[in-house]
This record gives C-alpha cells, sequence and structure tokens, in this order.
C-alpha cells in the first residue's frame, strides 16, 4: 500500500514509526504532540471505537496492506484454532516482504516489498514476485544470483543479527530459512491485534 501524504504526519498522529526509517523515531522523538495548530493542546478523550480503529490503521500502514487484503487475513485468522488476534499478526509476519525485512535483506518494509516485487529473492528455489506470500517452516529464501554483488546488498555481513528465533538468517550469504511459526514474542510489538479483533467483532 503507497502512502502519497506526509509521512511525518501520520507517524506522529498514530504515535509509532509506521515506515522504518531512522528519521521518523528521530521525529516522533522531538515532536510528540499530534500534527496541527491545535496538536500540542488537543486532548479529547478518545472513545474505545476510535482506539479500536486506529490500531487497524496502524496494522494495515506498518504492514502496507489495503483494507480489502486485511480483511481477508482477519477472516483467515478468525477460522484458525487458537487466539484470533495473535493468529492475525502470526500471518503478517508470515508475508515473505516482512520476512525480507525482519531478516534485515532491507532497511524498511517498503523497501522490501519493492525488493520482493522486482524479483530480487528466490523461494525455494524459484523466482517469486509476489510479497504477501506466506512462508511456512522449511521454506528457503534466497538472493537472485545476478545480485549477489549488488550494492544494494553491500556490508550486510557487518551487520549485527537481530533476525527473530523462528528464522536462521546467514547475513553473508543473503539466505534465510524458515526454522518454525513466529511464537507470541515474535510479533510485532507495536500493534494491539486484540483491539483490531474488538472493531472487527463489532
Amino acid at each position: 500500500m503507497r502512502y502519497l501524504k506526509p509521512k511525518a504526519k501520520l507517524c506522529r498522529r498514530l504515535g509509532v514509526n509506521l515506515f522504518g526509517t531512522e528519521k521518523y523515531t528521530k521525529i516522533l522523538r522531538r515532536r510528540q504532540a499530534k500534527p496541527g495548530v491545535h496538536g500540542a493542546k488537543f486532548s479529547r478523550k478518545k472513545s474505545e471505537f476510535g482506539h479500536q480503529l486506529e490500531e487497524k490503521q496502524k496494522a494495515k500502514f506498518v504492514f502496507g496492506i489495503h483494507e480489502k487484503q486485511f480483511q481477508k487475513y482477519f477472516q483467515k485468522a478468525v477460522s484458525q484454532p487458537g487466539d484470533t488476534a495473535e493468529n492475525l499478526l502470526r500471518l503478517l509476519e508470515r508475508r515473505l516482504d516482512n520476512v525480507v525485512y525482519v531478516s534485515q535483506f532491507a532497511v524498511t518494509r517498503v523497501q522490501a516489498r519493492q525488493m520482493v516485487a522486482h524479483g530480487h529473492f528466490r523461494l525455494n528455489g524459484r523466482r517469486i514476485d509476489i510479497p504477501s506470500v506466506l512462508v511456512r517452516p522449511g521454506d528457503k529464501i534466497t538472493i537472485a544470483p545476478k545480485l549477489k554483488d549488488s550494492p544494494l546488498f553491500a556490508g550486510l555481513e557487518k551487520l549485527k543479527n537481530y533476525a527473530p528465533k523462528w528464522l536462521k538468517v546467514d547475513l553473508k550469504s543473503i539466505t534465510a530459512e524458515v526454522a518454525a511459526l513466529p511464537e507470541k514474542d515474535d510479533l510485532e510489538k507495536t500493534i494491539d491485534s486484540q483491539l483490531i479483533v474488538e472493531f472487527y467483532s463489532r
């Protein structure tokens, strides 16, 4: 989902870095008030519905998903056994573009989505250009052979590996293997998915 309006204002309105780059983290530290002329004085209590809607919007922007697609993820989460709120975030975490991002092959989820869409990666040896593909345990993500020496991936081997434990990542060879499904502690911390469940359950 491409957002064309001022990104800093959106981050300030929702109170979280939605786009991943460091500049938005700095802006949030420096300007904690809501955007707008009266942002600093704005203190109207938000309704329960308002909190639920905001959390849904936040999740959509963090993962870059349109409303219709997001609803499909929710319906799938409902149909699965276990906690719907956790199921929803687990599905979003398993998107191929998100895996590329948390494996540190891309700086932001937006960049990861572009890389996948342009066919920069292979899934189990096959070229894939669909960012929304859900990975499963045993899947292997590798870089396209012709891009191994691309400046786009230069210096990855020098990074400290912060990949979640459900992924086995090798920054030197730019490969990742899905070792298991993400656990509760691996899910996106900035999103309260229970509020999203409450929003769709109204």
